[in-house]
């Protein structure tokens, strides 16, 4: 039963003044069963995180992936200075010669911009290389792990669709709110009622808004793979054809089930892989086993996994804090 609750909390979370009790009844046990269960997960930190989450650049963020060229005796001091920054939400190192890969976002208002804040991070950190590779076309970005080993094999994927939304004081207030881990409570968005003093129709009716517009994802749970069981993760990079063939290609990688992250990113002189694919699996093995059936179907000149050796940093960005601008501050000469 614990599986079945993990799944059903990565999919489509329940958007209702008791959302544990809704899981209950379509799972056919109670809402202090779930409770318990969930408790449980959260405390052995098989759960990360249960939050609304939020599309980066639509609430003005601008970001990339980036990989940086680090040599052995300074990863760690570069990786305390590249995670001081606020709009760092990932951070690995990977089995390549550009060996620390994060993604950085910057503020609607920064001063600095993306590319000079990278020049500043490159120098600090002594970085004898680095690529910036931002999303060219997104195809997928939806971590559902395989809990239950039922899911099928490929899945059909919603076309990420935006429509244009003026986002109002309470927009933002909610946003700035349901970003943050909710409790696992009866009812857990309670307390965010009471302090915006709205109520529950009025609650879910402008997060449906927010993700109707594609400013918020989904709200769901996010599970900490490595403690799911799910330790081989890797971020399979491919030489395709770009213009509409890649994109074509692209489509074709994002169906898969165990691929949470799809992308067509630039391709450089000194980096040729351009669709990126984060496949998740329990064992090397399996993943392997995913990465091949992959290759089958996808038309590329080669393709190389990159599995992560270490994690650093996986955290959620928090908008629209003060801690943009006190970064900045201190590095603006």
């Amino acid at each position: 039963m614990k599986d079945e609750i993990l799944s059903r909390i990565q999919k489509k979370f329940p958007l209702v003044a008791k959302p544990f009790e809704a899981i209950g009844n379509e799972l056919g046990i109670s809402e202090n069963e779930v409770l318990e269960i969930l408790q449980e997960q959260k405390k052995e930190n098989i759960i990360r995180q249960i939050s609304a989450i939020f599309d980066t650049k639509r609430l003005g963020y601008t970001s990339s992936l980036v990989a940086f060229k680090i040599k052995e005796d300074k990863i760690d001091s570069a990786v305390k200075i590249i995670n001081s920054h606020p709009g760092i939400s990932h951070n690995y190192e990977r089995n390549h010669e550009f060996n620390i890969w994060f993604t950085l976002a910057v503020a609607p208002d920064s001063k600095l911009g993306l590319e000079k804040t990278l020049e500043i991070l490159a120098k600090l950190t002594e970085a004898d290389d680095y690529i910036m590779l931002p999303t060219l076309k997104l195809f997928k970005i939806n971590v559902k792990l395989n809990t239950t080993g039922k899911d099928e094999k490929k899945e059909k994927v919603k076309k990420v669709i935006h429509t244009d939304i003026e986002l109002t004081k309470l927009h933002h207030d909610i946003i700035e709110r349901a970003q943050y881990n909710i409790d696992i409570v009866s009812e857990p968005f309670k307390k965010l009622i009471d302090e915006l003093n709205i109520d529950y129709d009025k609650f879910f009716s402008i997060l449906q808004e927010l993700q109707d517009a594609g400013v918020m994802r989904r709200f769901a749970g996010i599970l900490n793979h490595r403690k799911a069981g799910f330790s081989a993760n890797a971020m399979v990079v491919w030489d395709v054809q770009e213009g509409e063939k890649g994109e074509e290609i692209g489509a074709i990688a994002a169906a898969f089930s165990a691929v949470s992250h799809c992308y067509l990113r630039p391709k450089y002189p000194n980096w040729q892989y351009n669709l990126f694919t984060m496949v998740h699996g329990k064992t090397t093995e399996e993943t392997n086993g995913i990465i091949a059936d992959m290759a089958k179907e996808i038309e590329s000149k080669t393709h190389m996994p990159l599995y992560s050796s270490r994690e650093f940093k996986k955290v959620r960005i928090e908008y629209f804090t003060s801690e943009f601008a006190t970064w900045e501050s201190k590095h603006i000469s």
